[in-house]
């Protein structure tokens, strides 16, 4: 994993704490994360040793969920949500793959995310990134970026990938989905990864689940690892792909991949869902 400080940190960003979208980075072995993120990732890492197995896995559903979408289900526009740093597999690149000129809009409120991102993109067309908060959709969806590539009168793929759990129930985070969803129009399609917490099911991952929701909640902000059932009502009114929601691994994973079985592979889940 990437030990050397990336060069000139932009002057917006704060260095000395640890930012979720930075350790995701550094679990991913990416190179934009700093010591304050370092620290963070190796005390998780501690509780889940395997932590970095589920950011692959996490990437892994992104692309097949992607691929499905813009190849099988005929979408052609995307709005992801919490899209953290730019990595190999971007969403434009997967669903450009397969239908070219693909648009999409990612969405997270880390200013770093939004500088690698305007780099990332400044001779693109069909994409843009914006700063915004998930806690709020409607300026998501208002935003004069958002309004400019995406056709609200079109089906969306709206991608909520490893961003929920980082919402408190108080924020409501299966109302906002539904505020968001409200305003896509029918055969708009949802994706979600989220941690899970499988209680008796899995007494010892439910055991772990529970000192890393302590973790996160004292270093990277508020949030929770819920369960199963909680996690589906975010689907509430859509219509569940195959296989429902699942350890990500199985969610249609391609012939030949291997799942590896670790601490984190029942706490990290995801589904996608058509609007009827």
């Amino acid at each position: 994993m990437a030990e050397s400080e990336p060069a000139r940190p932009p002057q917006d960003v704060d260095t000395t704490r640890p930012s979720v979208s930075r350790v995701y980075d550094y679990m991913l072995g990416g190179k934009d994360n700093y010591e304050a993120d370092r620290v963070m990732a190796r005390l998780a890492l501690e509780v889940a040793p395997d932590a970095p197995q589920a950011a692959r896995a996490n990437r892994e559903f992104l692309k097949r969920v992607v691929r499905h979408l813009a190849a099988e289900a005929g979408i052609r526009q995307f709005l992801d949500i919490g899209s953290g740093l730019p990595t190999q597999g971007n969403v434009h690149e997967i669903a450009q793959a397969s239908a070219p000129g693909t648009r999409v809009v990612y969405v997270d409120n880390d200013p770093i995310v939004l500088v690698h991102g305007h780099a990332l993109l400044a001779v693109d067309d069909t994409t843009a990134v914006v700063e915004a908060d998930l806690r709020e959709p409607e300026v998501i969806l208002d935003h004069p970026e958002v309004r400019k590539l995406i056709d609200f009168g079109e089906p969306v793929g709206l991608l909520m990938l490893a961003i929920l759990h980082h919402l408190t129930d108080a924020a409501n985070p299966a109302g906002i989905v539904a505020r968001m969803l409200a305003r896509l129009p029918p055969g708009s399609h949802l994706a979600v990864s989220h941690f899970c917490n499988p209680g008796q099911a899995h007494p010892e991952v439910s055991r772990q689940a529970y000192q890393a929701e302590k973790l996160f909640n004292e270093h990277l902000g508020a949030g929770r690892w819920r369960t199963r059932e909680e996690i589906l009502t975010c689907f509430d009114g859509l219509e569940v792909l195959e296989p429902g929601l699942v350890p990500l691994p199985e969610w249609r994973p391609d012939p030949g991949d291997q799942a590896e079985l670790g601490i984190t592979y029942h706490a990290f889940v995801g589904a996608v869902a058509r609007k009827p």
